[in-house]
């Protein structure tokens, strides 16, 4: 019997404890086991895990993306002012996410081609895109979603069959998709070798360069669609829609056991981590905390995890 990796240990851990977090708050407040409760988690959930994408292969890669949560904004008010404008959906969507992977990958390109921090860079950038969006609607951010989308992330809604709304399946079918991309493609592997050891990445012909702007381009593009999403979810437009994903991102996916000095993690434990963070934050909201309590306590957990993972070597301290 095969024993389970590190990555699969701590993405059951992860998984473990949000089930503790949810049989705790079941017990513990009325209502908080009910159907809507917990299809309400499953997107946020989701939600938070979309956005959690692009961070994980970042990290896994050796980097970190501050602009997701920027990417997010932008996406959100673009897709809201466009299609508020009279413009079909689809080509909306085309137009942002395509907009949304030249600016990743445009992080990727000078963070890796030019050897700058990508925290620096991506930090930069998102600045300058939310700057942008601020002066192109004048700070007032207009228009709406689709019906179908909102319906897509409606916590009353249902899809194939299911009682829960389209953006849960899919994110399976997302989960599924990253970890066979991961482990069974030419990409993943590169991933994982630059990120464990990029010199020796080059001497294995791997370009860290294309890996970086490939990667970021991708962190970009889940970036934005969790954008479109959440037009759908909030129903209007605004520019900061994001910003509670700016540490949420990259908390998910150290809790789900991905290691912030790169070459290994998994994108299930960044899911299971995303479970976790919704589960804490439900449960803290359910015992009439201020918001400005919960966000302490999120940051107490989010401090404790990074100090704990950040302490393992790197991988090829161990080759």
């Amino acid at each position: 019997m095969n024993r389970l990796t590190t990555d699969q240990q701590r993405a059951l851990g992860a998984l473990l404890i949000a089930l503790a977090l949810h049989l705790f708050g079941t017990v513990m407040i009325e209502g908080y086991g009910s159907a809507f409760s917990l299809r309400a988690m499953l997107v946020l959930a989701s939600l938070l895990a979309l956005a959690s994408v692009g961070q994980t292969l970042v990290i896994i890669l050796g980097g970190i993306d501050m602009s997701i949560p920027f990417v997010i904004g932008f996406a959100n008010v673009i897709a809201a002012q466009l299609y508020g404008d009279g413009m079909s959906f689809w080509l909306v969507c085309l137009i942002v996410l395509s907009l949304a992977t030249l600016i990743g990958a445009l992080n990727g390109t000078i963070s890796g081609g030019l050897g700058i921090h990508p925290l620096i860079v991506t930090l930069g950038i998102g600045t300058i895109i939310q700057g942008a969006v601020l002066l192109w609607t004048a700070g007032f951010p207009s228009g709406s979603a689709p019906p179908a989308i909102s319906d897509f992330v409606s916590i009353g809604g249902s899809a194939m069959g299911l009682p829960v709304p389209g953006i849960v399946p899919s994110l399976v079918v997302v989960a599924i998709a990253i970890t066979l991309l991961l482990a069974r493609t030419p990409y993943g592997r590169r991933v994982y070798a630059v990120g464990s050891n990029q010199r020796a990445a080059v001497l294995a012909l791997i370009s860290p360069l294309g890996m970086w702007t490939l990667t970021f381009a991708i962190s970009a593009f889940f970036a934005a669609v969790t954008g479109i999403l959440l037009l759908g979810f909030t129903g209007s437009a605004y520019a900061e829609v994001g910003q509670p994903y700016l540490f949420q991102t990259i908390a998910a996916v150290v809790i789900g056991g991905t290691a912030l000095v790169g070459g290994r993690g998994s994108f299930l434990g960044t899911v299971a981590g995303a479970l976790v963070l919704t589960e804490l934050n439900t449960l803290l909201i359910g015992f009439g905390l201020k918001p400005s309590v919960v966000q302490a306590a999120l940051g107490l957990v989010i401090i404790l995890l990074v100090s704990l993972y950040a302490r393992d070597p790197h991988v090829r301290t161990r080759i």
